[in-house]
């Protein structure tokens, strides 16, 4: 009997030290979210001012991201963007509001983006500058959820706003893009969930690109790549890869380094309306406790009367 007990009591302590383990685990990929898409390709100004007015249309662009369906506390994420050129084409303007919750924190960014485009040969080479500046909204519930100090619960809700300035440059042609970017050069306070406590945000650099191959008549394939760098923590990269049929259906993977595969799929219901799904399967040992991520993104464009565009793929 006292070795059944002590065999309990071993089996009860492993249980425990696993599930700490976990959590610490989920805390540490926490603390290492930033507001992040698998469908990047359709929400490029989110992470570069320079895309600012390069559809040639005012576009407006929506999506939401519900990240690890099943964790309490995961990353919500809701974008808006709004952008179009100006009478002269070569400057864009845009608005950009991101909402990102985490845990008892919510993140608001709310950003004006300016580009300049200049043409770099007769062909349809074009080199865009970007700038954007804005707020970032930081709200603080400790009430919401459990912490593992219990006296994070007494810390005092915090609002605070601050100013952000990022640049950007985007290289393009009508079939392939190459983009750099610092969204934001100013150290702003963000919530940290490993640390339960609020950190200095560091500088994030992003490199976006991609080419569009032609197939067939009806078929091309659309690869594409995010990069992003953040100082002192590991480069996350994502790849994708989507066959665009009759110029109307959107099919394809993605692949996010040491994090999780995607399917893609997408439909252009008429010239100025797209609509696109992704869902995320986790590949870390997090898939253990989520049912995946599901995002939705919703693109209106409103086209200039008496004018026929050639067709955007990016």
């Amino acid at each position: 009997m006292k070795n059944h007990d002590k065999i309990i009591r071993k089996t009860s302590f492993i249980q425990s030290l696993l599930t700490f383990v976990v959590y610490l685990m989920v805390c540490q990929i926490f603390a290492q979210q930033d507001p992040q898409y698998t469908q990047y390709m359709y929400n490029t100004m989110s992470v570069n001012p320079a895309y600012a007015g390069q559809r040639d249309v005012l576009s407006i662009t929506g999506l939401h991201r519900s990240q690890w369906v099943g964790i309490e506390g995961a990353p919500q994420t809701q974008t808006l963007g709004i952008h179009a050129p100006l009478r002269n084409e070569r400057i864009g303007l845009g608005l950009n509001v991101i909402n990102d919750a985490l845990g008892p924190a919510q993140e608001t960014y709310v950003n004006v983006n300016f580009s300049y485009t200049i043409p770099l040969n007769e062909l349809d080479k074009k080199l865009s500058f970007g700038l954007t500046g804005g707020l970032h909204l930081l709200d603080t519930d400790w009430s919401k959820g459990q912490f593992q100090n219990p006296d994070v619960v007494f810390n005092e809700n915090l609002s605070l706003i601050s100013p952000t300035v990022g640049a950007g440059l985007y290289l393009h042609s009508r079939k392939w893009y190459l983009g750099l970017s610092v969204p934001n050069i100013i150290t702003t306070e963000h919530y940290n969930d490993f640390q339960e406590s609020l950190a200095t945000e560091r500088l994030h650099f992003f490199l976006i690109g991609g080419y569009v191959f032609n197939l067939s008549d009806n078929t091309k394939l659309k690869p594409a790549f995010l990069v992003k760098a953040v100082t002192g923590a590991p480069i996350i990269a994502d790849v994708s890869a989507n066959f665009l049929f009759y110029e109307k259906l959107t099919l394809g993977l993605a692949w996010r380094w040491d994090d999780a595969l995607s399917g893609l799929a997408g439909f252009q219901i008429s010239e100025g309306l797209y609509v696109g799904y992704a869902y995320d399967y986790t590949t870390t040992d997090l898939k253990n406790y989520n049912s995946g991520t599901h995002e939705i993104v919703l693109r209106f464009e409103l086209q200039k009367l008496g004018r026929i565009l050639s067709p955007r793929f990016f």
